[in-house]
Protein backbone atom coordinates (compact mmCIF):
# COMPACT_ATOMS: atom_id res chain seq x y z
CA UNK A 1 0.00 0.00 0.00
CA UNK A 2 2.06 2.56 -1.33
CA UNK A 3 0.29 5.67 -1.87
CA UNK A 4 -2.03 7.49 0.83
CA UNK A 5 -4.70 10.10 0.98
CA UNK A 6 -3.51 13.47 1.11
CA UNK A 7 -5.56 14.54 4.16
CA UNK A 8 -5.09 12.09 7.46
CA UNK A 9 -7.74 10.85 9.00
CA UNK A 10 -8.26 11.06 13.12
CA UNK A 11 -7.20 8.31 15.06
CA UNK A 12 -11.36 7.70 15.74
CA UNK A 13 -12.06 8.10 12.56
CA UNK A 14 -9.28 5.63 11.36
CA UNK A 15 -10.46 3.16 14.08
CA UNK A 16 -14.46 3.47 12.52
CA UNK A 17 -13.12 2.58 9.40
CA UNK A 18 -11.23 -0.14 9.85
CA UNK A 19 -14.03 -1.56 12.00
CA UNK A 20 -15.99 -1.03 9.19
CA UNK A 21 -14.43 -3.08 6.60
CA UNK A 22 -14.40 -5.55 9.02
CA UNK A 23 -18.19 -5.82 9.50
CA UNK A 24 -17.93 -6.21 5.47
CA UNK A 25 -16.12 -9.24 5.61
CA UNK A 26 -18.05 -11.38 8.01
CA UNK A 27 -16.85 -10.29 11.49
CA UNK A 28 -19.30 -9.29 14.75
CA UNK A 29 -19.33 -5.55 15.74
CA UNK A 30 -17.22 -6.44 18.88
CA UNK A 31 -14.77 -8.00 16.92
CA UNK A 32 -14.27 -5.72 14.24
CA UNK A 33 -14.03 -3.10 16.65
CA UNK A 34 -11.39 -4.88 18.86
CA UNK A 35 -9.02 -5.72 15.94
CA UNK A 36 -9.45 -1.77 14.65
CA UNK A 37 -8.22 -0.96 17.98
CA UNK A 38 -5.01 -3.04 17.57
CA UNK A 39 -4.47 -2.56 13.71
CA UNK A 40 -4.31 1.72 14.24
CA UNK A 41 -2.59 1.75 17.62
CA UNK A 42 0.47 0.08 15.57
CA UNK A 43 -0.11 2.10 12.86
CA UNK A 44 0.30 5.25 15.33
CA UNK A 45 3.11 4.18 16.72
CA UNK A 46 5.00 3.36 13.69
CA UNK A 47 4.54 -0.02 13.47
CA UNK A 48 3.60 -0.34 9.78
CA UNK A 49 4.30 -4.05 9.39
CA UNK A 50 1.51 -4.81 11.64
CA UNK A 51 -1.18 -1.79 11.09
CA UNK A 52 -3.13 -1.03 8.45
CA UNK A 53 -1.03 -2.82 6.04
CA UNK A 54 -2.61 -5.91 7.33
CA UNK A 55 -6.27 -5.02 6.79
CA UNK A 56 -6.82 -6.64 3.79
CA UNK A 57 -5.47 -9.91 4.20
CA UNK A 58 -6.93 -10.25 7.60
CA UNK A 59 -10.35 -9.21 5.92
CA UNK A 60 -10.07 -11.82 2.86
CA UNK A 61 -9.86 -14.27 6.13
CA UNK A 62 -12.32 -13.12 7.84
CA UNK A 63 -14.86 -13.58 4.29
CA UNK A 64 -13.31 -16.82 3.53
CA UNK A 65 -13.35 -17.99 7.01
CA UNK A 66 -10.00 -18.75 8.00
CA UNK A 67 -10.52 -16.88 10.88
CA UNK A 68 -13.70 -16.91 12.43
CA UNK A 69 -15.07 -13.06 12.96
CA UNK A 70 -17.76 -14.07 15.22
CA UNK A 71 -15.75 -16.29 17.40
CA UNK A 72 -16.19 -15.21 21.28
CA UNK A 73 -13.27 -16.39 23.21
CA UNK A 74 -13.66 -17.90 26.23
CA UNK A 75 -11.66 -18.26 29.57
CA UNK A 76 -11.19 -20.83 32.37
CA UNK A 77 -9.11 -20.34 35.66
CA UNK A 78 -6.73 -23.24 37.08
CA UNK A 79 -5.42 -21.45 40.12
CA UNK A 80 -3.22 -18.60 38.94
CA UNK A 81 -3.90 -19.88 34.89
CA UNK A 82 -6.44 -18.45 32.61
CA UNK A 83 -6.69 -20.55 30.10
CA UNK A 84 -8.25 -18.93 27.17
CA UNK A 85 -9.57 -19.93 23.93
CA UNK A 86 -9.31 -17.80 20.77
CA UNK A 87 -11.61 -20.70 19.25
CA UNK A 88 -10.41 -19.74 15.87
CA UNK A 89 -11.00 -16.04 15.85
CA UNK A 90 -8.54 -12.79 15.85
CA UNK A 91 -5.99 -13.17 18.41
CA UNK A 92 -6.98 -9.05 19.82
CA UNK A 93 -10.53 -10.51 21.78
CA UNK A 94 -8.51 -13.18 23.26
CA UNK A 95 -6.04 -11.37 24.15
CA UNK A 96 -8.91 -8.60 25.67
CA UNK A 97 -10.12 -11.47 27.70
CA UNK A 98 -6.86 -11.92 29.49
CA UNK A 99 -5.95 -8.22 30.18
CA UNK A 100 -9.73 -8.15 31.84
CA UNK A 101 -9.05 -10.88 34.57
CA UNK A 102 -5.12 -11.16 34.96
CA UNK A 103 -4.76 -7.37 37.22
CA UNK A 104 -7.25 -9.60 39.47
CA UNK A 105 -5.51 -12.45 39.42
CA UNK A 106 -2.15 -11.06 40.33
CA UNK A 107 -3.96 -9.30 43.21
CA UNK A 108 -5.02 -12.49 44.58
CA UNK A 109 -1.51 -14.52 43.66
CA UNK A 110 1.16 -12.27 43.24
CA UNK A 111 1.64 -14.04 39.85
CA UNK A 112 -0.47 -14.81 37.02
CA UNK A 113 -0.45 -16.35 33.25
CA UNK A 114 -2.86 -16.00 30.47
CA UNK A 115 -2.51 -19.54 27.79
CA UNK A 116 -3.83 -18.61 24.76
CA UNK A 117 -4.75 -21.19 22.31
CA UNK A 118 -6.42 -21.61 18.82
CA UNK A 119 -5.27 -18.02 17.92
CA UNK A 120 -4.14 -16.14 15.29
CA UNK A 121 -1.71 -13.25 14.90
CA UNK A 122 -1.38 -11.18 17.35
CA UNK A 123 0.16 -8.35 16.04
CA UNK A 124 2.28 -5.27 18.07
CA UNK A 125 2.62 -7.68 21.57
CA UNK A 126 4.59 -4.45 22.75
CA UNK A 127 0.83 -3.10 23.29
CA UNK A 128 -0.68 -5.60 25.51
CA UNK A 129 2.13 -5.72 27.51
CA UNK A 130 2.24 -1.57 28.31
CA UNK A 131 -1.18 -2.51 29.29
CA UNK A 132 -0.49 -4.21 32.52
CA UNK A 133 2.36 -2.14 33.28
CA UNK A 134 0.67 0.68 33.71
CA UNK A 135 -1.47 -0.74 36.09
CA UNK A 136 1.65 -1.18 38.13
CA UNK A 137 2.86 -4.35 36.92
CA UNK A 138 5.73 -6.24 35.23
CA UNK A 139 4.70 -8.59 32.12
CA UNK A 140 6.05 -10.64 29.69
CA UNK A 141 4.64 -12.12 26.16
CA UNK A 142 5.60 -14.44 23.72
CA UNK A 143 4.10 -16.07 20.63
CA UNK A 144 4.75 -18.61 18.09
CA UNK A 145 3.96 -17.83 14.42
CA UNK A 146 4.07 -19.62 10.81
CA UNK A 147 7.44 -20.79 10.24
CA UNK A 148 9.74 -18.76 9.04
CA UNK A 149 13.38 -19.56 10.32
CA UNK A 150 15.07 -22.64 9.75
CA UNK A 151 17.04 -24.25 12.75
CA UNK A 152 20.50 -23.34 12.94
CA UNK A 153 22.79 -25.42 10.68
CA UNK A 154 19.39 -26.81 9.10
CA UNK A 155 17.53 -25.27 5.48
CA UNK A 156 13.96 -26.27 6.11
CA UNK A 157 11.65 -23.27 8.59
CA UNK A 158 10.59 -24.26 11.27
CA UNK A 159 10.54 -21.63 14.00
CA UNK A 160 8.20 -18.62 13.34
CA UNK A 161 10.02 -15.04 14.06
CA UNK A 162 8.45 -15.73 17.50
CA UNK A 163 8.20 -12.27 18.82
CA UNK A 164 8.84 -11.69 23.02
CA UNK A 165 7.74 -8.69 24.51
CA UNK A 166 8.36 -7.04 28.13
CA UNK A 167 6.74 -4.05 30.26
CA UNK A 168 8.00 -2.54 33.30
CA UNK A 169 6.62 0.77 35.13
CA UNK A 170 9.08 3.35 36.33
CA UNK A 171 8.98 7.44 35.71
CA UNK A 172 6.43 8.69 33.34
CA UNK A 173 6.06 5.83 30.90
CA UNK A 174 6.56 2.12 31.32
CA UNK A 175 9.49 0.75 29.93
CA UNK A 176 8.45 -2.00 26.15
CA UNK A 177 10.58 -4.11 25.30
CA UNK A 178 9.05 -5.92 21.81
CA UNK A 179 11.23 -7.62 19.65
CA UNK A 180 11.11 -10.32 17.08
CA UNK A 181 14.00 -13.14 17.08
CA UNK A 182 14.62 -12.69 13.17
CA UNK A 183 16.78 -9.85 12.58
CA UNK A 184 13.98 -7.89 11.50
CA UNK A 185 10.28 -8.29 11.90
CA UNK A 186 8.70 -10.45 8.68
CA UNK A 187 6.12 -7.64 9.44
CA UNK A 188 8.65 -5.01 7.73
CA UNK A 189 9.18 -7.44 4.60
CA UNK A 190 5.46 -7.73 4.32
CA UNK A 191 4.88 -4.03 3.85
CA UNK A 192 8.41 -3.53 1.73
CA UNK A 193 6.60 -6.36 -0.69
CA UNK A 194 3.19 -4.66 -0.94
CA UNK A 195 4.77 -1.54 -1.99
CA UNK A 196 7.44 -2.51 -3.99
CA UNK A 197 10.09 -1.95 -2.03
CA UNK A 198 13.82 -4.00 -1.58
CA UNK A 199 14.62 -4.88 1.97
CA UNK A 200 18.15 -4.42 3.05
CA UNK A 201 20.87 -7.35 2.56
CA UNK A 202 21.24 -9.74 5.76
CA UNK A 203 17.44 -9.70 6.74
CA UNK A 204 16.47 -12.99 4.47
CA UNK A 205 17.38 -15.67 2.29
CA UNK A 206 15.33 -16.56 -1.04
CA UNK A 207 13.75 -19.93 -1.14
CA UNK A 208 17.50 -21.21 -2.27
CA UNK A 209 19.24 -19.99 0.86
CA UNK A 210 20.67 -16.97 -0.89
CA UNK A 211 21.30 -13.58 0.80
CA UNK A 212 17.98 -11.53 -0.99
CA UNK A 213 16.79 -7.72 -1.15
CA UNK A 214 14.29 -9.01 -2.92
CA UNK A 215 10.80 -8.79 -0.37
CA UNK A 216 8.73 -11.16 -2.44
CA UNK A 217 11.65 -13.43 -2.52
CA UNK A 218 12.31 -13.43 0.82
CA UNK A 219 9.02 -14.04 1.80
CA UNK A 220 8.99 -17.60 -0.23
CA UNK A 221 12.28 -18.13 1.73
CA UNK A 222 13.25 -17.78 5.12
CA UNK A 223 14.50 -15.45 7.80
CA UNK A 224 17.88 -14.56 9.11
CA UNK A 225 17.78 -15.17 12.87
CA UNK A 226 18.81 -12.53 15.46
CA UNK A 227 22.25 -13.41 16.94
CA UNK A 228 22.57 -16.25 14.56
CA UNK A 229 22.30 -19.73 16.91
CA UNK A 230 21.33 -17.82 19.78
CA UNK A 231 18.29 -16.35 18.20
CA UNK A 232 16.88 -19.53 16.75
CA UNK A 233 17.33 -21.04 20.58
CA UNK A 234 15.42 -18.35 21.77
CA UNK A 235 12.53 -19.12 18.80
CA UNK A 236 12.85 -22.72 20.15
CA UNK A 237 11.99 -21.59 24.14
CA UNK A 238 8.77 -19.26 22.31
CA UNK A 239 7.47 -22.22 20.59
CA UNK A 240 7.63 -24.47 23.58
CA UNK A 241 5.94 -21.48 26.25
CA UNK A 242 3.28 -20.17 23.27
CA UNK A 243 2.67 -23.73 21.75
CA UNK A 244 3.79 -26.54 23.94
CA UNK A 245 2.45 -25.20 26.87
CA UNK A 246 -1.13 -23.98 25.03
CA UNK A 247 -1.59 -27.31 22.65
CA UNK A 248 -1.26 -24.97 19.91
CA UNK A 249 -0.27 -25.39 16.88
CA UNK A 250 4.01 -25.21 16.12
CA UNK A 251 5.60 -22.54 13.59
CA UNK A 252 5.56 -25.79 11.15
CA UNK A 253 2.10 -26.80 11.54
CA UNK A 254 0.83 -23.21 10.95
CA UNK A 255 -0.76 -22.15 8.24
CA UNK A 256 0.09 -17.94 7.13
CA UNK A 257 -1.50 -15.03 8.55
CA UNK A 258 -0.90 -13.05 5.02
CA UNK A 259 -3.60 -15.06 2.93
CA UNK A 260 -6.84 -16.77 2.79
CA UNK A 261 -5.52 -20.54 2.13
CA UNK A 262 -5.68 -23.33 4.17
CA UNK A 263 -7.45 -23.86 7.37
CA UNK A 264 -6.97 -21.77 10.85
CA UNK A 265 -3.69 -21.13 12.10
CA UNK A 266 -4.34 -22.25 15.58
CA UNK A 267 -0.79 -20.43 16.84
CA UNK A 268 -0.55 -19.54 20.65
CA UNK A 269 0.23 -16.94 23.08
CA UNK A 270 1.35 -16.72 26.82
CA UNK A 271 1.13 -13.28 29.04
CA UNK A 272 2.74 -13.51 32.28
CA UNK A 273 1.93 -10.48 34.37
CA UNK A 274 3.49 -10.00 38.36
CA UNK A 275 3.11 -7.48 41.02
CA UNK A 276 6.78 -6.33 41.58
CA UNK A 277 6.37 -5.62 44.98
CA UNK A 278 5.50 -8.88 46.01
CA UNK A 279 9.15 -10.45 45.28
CA UNK A 280 10.64 -7.64 47.15
CA UNK A 281 10.91 -4.66 44.44
CA UNK A 282 8.73 -1.22 43.33
CA UNK A 283 8.02 0.58 40.38
CA UNK A 284 10.08 3.10 41.65
CA UNK A 285 12.79 1.07 42.35
CA UNK A 286 12.76 -0.27 38.65
CA UNK A 287 12.07 3.40 37.89
CA UNK A 288 16.01 4.06 39.58
CA UNK A 289 17.31 2.03 36.98
CA UNK A 290 15.24 3.86 34.06
CA UNK A 291 16.56 7.26 35.43
CA UNK A 292 20.13 6.23 34.80
CA UNK A 293 19.36 5.12 31.39
CA UNK A 294 17.68 8.48 30.61
CA UNK A 295 20.80 10.39 32.50
CA UNK A 296 23.16 9.17 30.03
CA UNK A 297 23.89 11.65 27.43
CA UNK A 298 22.80 10.09 23.99
CA UNK A 299 21.16 7.47 25.26
CA UNK A 300 17.70 6.29 24.89
CA UNK A 301 14.98 3.75 26.31
CA UNK A 302 14.23 0.99 24.26
CA UNK A 303 10.88 1.37 22.63
CA UNK A 304 11.02 5.14 23.17
CA UNK A 305 10.13 6.35 19.54
CA UNK A 306 7.00 4.58 19.76
CA UNK A 307 5.65 7.67 21.87
CA UNK A 308 6.97 10.21 19.64
CA UNK A 309 5.32 8.44 16.87
CA UNK A 310 2.30 8.35 18.87
CA UNK A 311 1.91 11.94 19.92
CA UNK A 312 2.61 13.46 16.25
CA UNK A 313 -0.57 10.28 15.47
CA UNK A 314 -2.77 11.99 17.84
CA UNK A 315 -2.17 15.05 16.87
CA UNK A 316 -1.94 14.39 13.15
CA UNK A 317 -3.72 11.89 12.22
CA UNK A 318 -2.88 8.86 9.85
CA UNK A 319 -2.80 8.83 6.18
CA UNK A 320 -5.00 5.85 5.02
CA UNK A 321 -4.00 3.97 2.27
CA UNK A 322 -5.49 4.84 -1.10
CA UNK A 323 -5.89 0.21 -1.64
CA UNK A 324 -7.45 0.15 1.90
CA UNK A 325 -10.40 2.37 0.70
CA UNK A 326 -11.48 0.39 -2.10
CA UNK A 327 -12.03 -2.38 -0.22
CA UNK A 328 -15.95 -3.04 0.77
CA UNK A 329 -17.14 -1.48 4.03
CA UNK A 330 -14.44 1.51 3.36
CA UNK A 331 -17.30 3.86 2.07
Amino acid sequence: MAESQAEPRSLADCRALVARIFESHNTAPHNAASVARALVAAEADGQGGHGLSRVASYAAQAAAGKVDGHAVPTAEKDGAVLRVDAAHGFAYPAVDVALAALPEMVATSGLAAAAIGRSHHCGVLGHTVEVLAEQGLVAVMVSNTPAAMAPWGGARAIFGTNPIAFAAPGGDAPVVIDLSLSKTARGKIVRAAAEGQPIPEGWALDAEGRATTDAKAALGGTMVPMGDAKGVALALMVEVLSAGLTGANYGFQASSFLNAEGGPPSVGQLLIAMDPTRTGGSAAHIGTLLAAIDAEEGARRPGARRLVARAAAAREGLAIPDALMKLPGAA
